[in-house]
């Protein structure tokens, strides 16, 4: 399985993945990696790695449908037939989404549906489930279409919240159990334990 990755800054489970691919036998090729940001770390990861690397934006490209179409041509170009976000933070566009439908995978860092959906982001998200008095978060995966957070769940990580657990220690669990999930869900998917529509 060839893999495309959109991440905006460092993308960890992007990371964790490529390990998997090169280190532990998971039996996918990483492609392309596409950030909205020159700078990411993302970006140097993949460089430093072999890996096909772009910056695409609105910025960069002139306006978001042409983002949109440059990213969809990229991954495609690429023979990515899966995508991954790993903190990608930008919502995709009609092409790409269309183009792979069924095929993007992203991680939210709280148990959906609960705590999603547009600015639930990073901090955000944990700072609200303490807010909210849970007592478990954790990370989902989920499949990706025009909707934040909202596409199929394929896999949730469950992480205890203590009563005195400040969003911060929240978040600490809530990351170390990331790349993990995201590796383990990709596994299912190659494997056949989980399967995509269509």
């Amino acid at each position: 399985m060839r893999l495309g990755f959109l991440a905006s800054h460092s993308g960890s489970s992007m990371r964790a993945i490529v390990a998997a691919a090169t280190d532990r036998g998971l039996p996918a090729t990483p492609v392309i990696v596409i950030s909205n940001n020159g700078d990411a770390e993302a970006l140097a990861f993949a460089r430093d790695h072999g890996i096909a690397a772009c910056h695409l934006s609105a910025k960069v490209c002139g306006d978001e449908a042409r983002a949109d179409q440059a990213i969809a041509v990229a991954l495609e170009g690429a023979g990515a037939e899966l995508v991954i976000l790993s903190g990608y933070m930008r919502k995709l566009g009609p092409i790409t989404l269309a183009r792979f439908r069924d095929r993007i995978l992203n991680i939210h860092p709280a148990l959906l549906p609960k705590h999603g959906g547009q600015g639930m982001y990073g901090a955000r998200v944990h700072a609200a489930v303490v807010a909210a008095g849970e007592r478990e978060s954790g990370a989902t995966i989920h499949l990706v279409d025009a909707e934040y957070d909202h596409g199929a769940t394929l896999a949730q990580a469950r992480v205890a919240v203590l009563p005195d657990d400040t969003a911060a220690d929240v978040e600490a669990k809530v990351r170390a159990v990331e790349p993990g999930l995201y590796v383990e869900t990709l596994a299912s998917i190659l494997d056949g334990r989980i399967s995509l529509p269509g």
